[in-house]
């Protein structure tokens, strides 16, 4: 297949992404058929076109996302690493700490509160284990000289979707604000942790076919019926995301593109008692991937909303910035402290949300699980 046909600027590739990124909520038996209904456009082309962009490198993984924040106890970690073992300790996390999901290398326009905090990761740990005692275990790992653990109190926005963002103007937002959401920990059967097990590995090149959870299942000899009735349950847990093709958004493309050049996390410090309608402003911006309620400390300014917005250009990102701080005064809502940390060296991978993986994690490296595990 030529690299035009592979570039995210194709006609029919751009039609394929703007749905497959992140607009096809909730569990398909047939994703690929769905895609395609919605892309106008054969189900086998979306078949071969996705398959040849994720053995291209232009796509990074096919999977179906989960709620994990239901799953697992997770947070945003910042850590304070010397200099001159900053990128180690980066290698560390994202190779090392299967817990550990998107690594990023931060820095700041001055500095700025938190401008030491210079390493970035999102951190899940699974259900029954300690999420304090497994980040200072890895702080331990990577000789951080301090590190602050920021739970998500409350999700306005979580989501992908680079190509369809790439025509916003700045201050573009919903008719009303984001919705929040509180994780809170679902509890599972050891069969639904065996199928949902199934269900959260990305699909190989060779899966990539009209039913891929029948194959999925038959391979790893599930019982097709009782595999569907897990995932509707899930879906009644609200466990379910969406179906997701993830652009290699950090890195240039096979085909010379670059998604994204520049990954800004905004932060906002907003009057106690004001996070849930801050958020909601904030998170209703298109441009917005994810938006929390995170308490930082006083190391970073109080701040309490944070936001995430990709673009190709640093300029048009500092203007969605500005048009968001004057919706927030026009709303009413005051700001007492606002700056952007810039992604730099980045990696992602899903993290590993398994309890059973965890136990493991723990024998391989000569710790006793139980020592692990949260407080009752």
């Amino acid at each position: 297949m030529t690299a035009a046909v592979l570039s995210t600027r194709h006609p029919e590739t751009a039609a394929i992404l703007a749905v497959a990124e992140d607009g096809l909520a909730g569990f398909h038996e047939r994703p690929f058929a769905a895609i395609a209904e919605r892309a106008g456009l054969p189900e086998p082309l979306v078949i071969d076109r996705i398959r040849s962009l994720l053995e291209a490198g232009v796509v990074r993984r096919v999977r179906q996302t989960l709620n994990t924040g239901s799953l697992a106890r997770g947070a945003l970690v910042a850590w304070n690493v010397p200099n001159e073992a900053l990128h180690a300790a980066f290698d560390t996390l994202f190779r090392g700490d299967p817990f550990s999901g998107h690594v990023v290398i931060r820095s700041t326009d001055s500095n700025l509160p938190g401008a030491s905090f210079r390493l970035w990761t999102t951190v899940k740990v699974p259900q029954g284990f300690s999420l304090e005692r497994h980040v200072a275990l890895m702080g331990g790992v990577i000789g951080a000289a301090a590190w602050r653990v920021m739970p998500a109190r409350c999700l306005f926005a979580l989501g992908v979707g680079h190509v369809r963002r790439r025509s916003l103007e700045p201050g573009a937002r919903a008719d009303a604000p984001a919705a929040p959401q509180h994780p809170e920990l679902t509890r599972l059967t050891p069969f639904e942790w065996e199928a949902l097990a199934a269900l959260k590995e990305p699909l190989e090149p060779a899966e990539l076919v009209s039913e891929p959870w029948r194959a999925r299942a038959g391979r790893l000899g599930i019982d097709y019926a009782r595999f569907l009735d897990a995932v509707r349950s899930f879906e009644a847990k609200g466990l379910i995301a969406r179906f997701s093709t993830f652009l290699e958004h950090v890195k240039e493309l096979p085909t010379g593109e670059r998604v994204t050049r520049y990954n800004a996390l905004f932060h906002w410090a907003v009057e106690p008692g004001r996070e849930l309608e801050a958020g909601g402003e904030v998170g209703r911006h298109h441009i917005i991937t994810h938006a929390y309620w995170r308490e930082a400390g006083p190391d970073f300014g109080n701040v309490n909303i944070m936001a995430v917005a990709h673009g190709t250009e640093k300029e048009a990102l500092l203007a969605h910035k500005a048009a968001i701080d004057a919706h927030l005064a026009e709303a009413g809502i005051p700001v007492r402290y606002t700056t952007q940390f810039w992604g730099g060296r980045s990696e992602i991978k899903p993290s590993e949300i398994l309890p059973s993986a965890y136990e493991a994690f723990c024998r391989q490296r000569g710790i006793d699980p139980d020592t692990m595990r949260e407080e009752p």
